[in-house]
């Protein structure tokens, strides 16, 4: 029988199980709740729990009707939190060819049609409009990364920031447990009036004109002006790219209509110990009761798997993870990697094989500069592009060390490596026993083209290097006696990419009898380096032309390259 006590509340009648009458901050997300602190609705209310606060989470409310779901618990005493959830609505719905997706991850039985298009913008509308004087904070990544003037794809057009459009108080952007811990303290402290909670790091809001301020602050072009003038974008782009790339940041304003968008620098990147605090917070590791007989595909994907570590520093220009994360590398310590394997171990269906060791990109665990005052300097967006910073510290001891404590618990049968990793960060002994001991007979790794140019613009490795892993790859194979899969990514229509940058890439998987199934074409996200030269034309770095397959013919003839085996497709390059 399931303890709903052990669960964030969902429902008035989870409230008076556990003697509530007033809940302090109501979380709406746009994905089932599932109590793991790979899902951000039970990470950041595991974290208020843990201040003291009552929280509660309304997941996938229903945004039609009467609204009642968004009127089922009430007005909470400080705020409404809300996010879209793991993912931005719009990449969980629309393929790259914007057609709608039949199925949703993080929905039981992956159920499309259980959260609207732009997401966070409708839930902040609706409960606006049934509690105008409550404050709304919003965070995850669908806003993180829309918190200043984006492209949008699916409208094909420059949109200003999520605060304007969803009438949100504040946005929480990147990792948000301090963040949103912080203003529920200045809300029950009563400095919400005062202003007071506009000083909290990593949170951006919306000012009335144009506010001066006594410390550095970056202004940027008006939306209006961006809107005019694709080149402001890219100007502004390589400004906001910058500042997040530094440990210590500077306050960035963006002026909108009569209004300022103000986006405060970042905390600085978590610690060791804070960040084993929060995989320590008591989750079940499971989905809540209400799901019962119900298959979550996004929870099925990682409830065996540990993520050991935050942040990428690897810069790949088409990626959101180190605008999100951050770029520096916050690795947790062994002995919590291990408690949470240990509680791994006692859930339901465990049969003994771990599916993940790993994080953002897994062979960045414990890395970080090896002299900490030149990375308080530094603004590169990759430390491995490109080429490996020399102030790195390539150590894999702690990481090797992990993996082979882990092969050693004696309810362990295989712990695997299911995390990208980046063979351009490699040693042979690591490599080794990845391949030897972690891989689960297929590896998955991501060179995403062949074209030097290409490369460049993806802040990607060159060709060779995957080449030189490829064959290492297979020499470990056949020297150990196993026959297992490298199985490449690849991208098409990335900016930059021709049609005979494609026809290369055709004639390598030709030559080497690879056949993919399934290939990633170019999506456009927010707040990505890709996505400004697909809008712009431009590279914000340089400021020159880059070519763009941007109309659905031209981008449907690139994807068509992958499919040189097909007669069907091949008729049609």
């Amino acid at each position: 029988m399931y303890d709903l006590k052990k669960y964030l509340p969902t429902t008035k009648k989870e409230l008076e199980l556990r003697g509530w009458d007033e809940v302090d901050i109501i979380f709406f997300s746009g994905d089932a709740y599932v109590d793991h602190p790979q899902f951000a609705a039970a990470v950041i209310g595991r974290t208020l729990e843990q201040a003291g606060y009552r929280v509660a989470v309304v997941p996938q409310p229903d945004w039609r009707g009467d609204y009642r779901d968004f009127r089922k618990l009430g007005r909470p005493r400080l705020y409404f939190a809300v996010s879209a959830g793991s993912m931005d609505s719009m990449v969980n719905h629309y393929t790259a060819a914007r057609r709608r997706r039949s199925d949703d991850a993080y929905t039981p039985d992956a159920r499309a049609g259980m959260r609207p298009d732009y997401c966070t913008t409708t839930y902040c509308r609706i409960l606006r409009q049934l509690y105008p004087d409550v404050p709304i904070i919003i965070g995850g990544i669908e806003a993180s990364m829309r918190r200043l003037s984006h492209y949008d794809y699916w409208q094909d057009k420059l949109m200003p920031s999520i605060l304007v459009d969803s009438g949100a108080d504040v946005l929480v952007y990147g990792m948000g447990e301090k963040g949103m811990l912080e203003l529920a303290r200045h809300i029950a402290d009563g400095r919400w009036q005062t202003g007071e909670w506009k000083q909290i790091p990593q949170i951006a809001y919306l000012e009335q004109g144009k506010p001066s301020f006594s410390d550095e602050t970056i202004w940027l072009h008006s939306h209006e002006q961006e809107l005019a003038d694709k080149r402001c974008h890219a100007e502004d782009f390589r400004l906001i790219e910058t500042e997040s790339n530094k440990i210590h940041q500077t306050r960035i304003c963006q002026p909108v209509g009569d209004r300022t968008v103000v986006v405060n620098p970042s905390y600085l990147p978590l610690t060791t110990e804070e960040l084993d605090a929060t995989y320590d917070l008591p989750y079940m590791y499971l989905p809540h009761p209400k799901y019962r007989g119900k298959r979550i595909p996004a929870y099925e994907m990682i409830r065996f798997s540990v993520c050991m570590h935050r942040g990428c520093f690897g810069g790949c220009s088409f990626c959101t993870i180190s605008a999100h994360q951050g770029k520096q590398i916050t690795s947790r310590s062994k002995s919590s990697i291990l408690r949470q394997i240990d509680r791994i171990k006692d859930l339901p269906e465990w049969r003994g094989n771990l599916s993940d060791l790993g994080g953002p990109s897994a062979n960045m665990y414990g890395m970080h500069g090896l002299d900490r005052s030149l990375c308080e300097k530094c603004a590169r967006a990759s430390c491995l592009f490109p080429k490996i910073c020399k102030n790195l510290n390539c150590d894999f001891g702690p990481l090797l060390d992990i993996y082979r404590t882990v092969d050693r618990l004696p309810y362990i049968k295989r712990a695997y490596v299911g995390s990208g990793i980046r063979y351009d960060l490699m040693c042979e002994e690591y490599g080794r026993q990845l391949i030897t001991r972690h891989v689960s007979g297929r590896l998955k790794v991501a060179p995403e083209h062949t074209a030097p140019d290409v490369l460049q613009l993806m802040r990607k490795p060159s060709w060779e290097h995957f080449m030189q892993f490829r064959d290492f790859f297979l020499r470990v194979n056949e020297e150990n006696g196993m026959h297992q899969q490298l199985i490449p990514y690849f991208i098409s229509s990335h900016p930059g990419c021709t049609n005979r940058d494609m026809q290369h890439l055709a004639e390598w998987t030709k030559k080497m009898h690879y056949h993919p199934e399934q290939v990633q074409d170019f999506t456009p996200t927010p707040m990505t380096l890709s996505t400004t030269m697909f809008y712009t034309g431009l590279n914000p770095y340089t400021m020159k032309p880059v070519f763009v397959a941007r109309t659905k013919e031209q981008k449907e003839r690139q994807r068509n390259y992958f499919f040189w085996w097909k007669n069907e497709k091949q008729q049609r390059l």
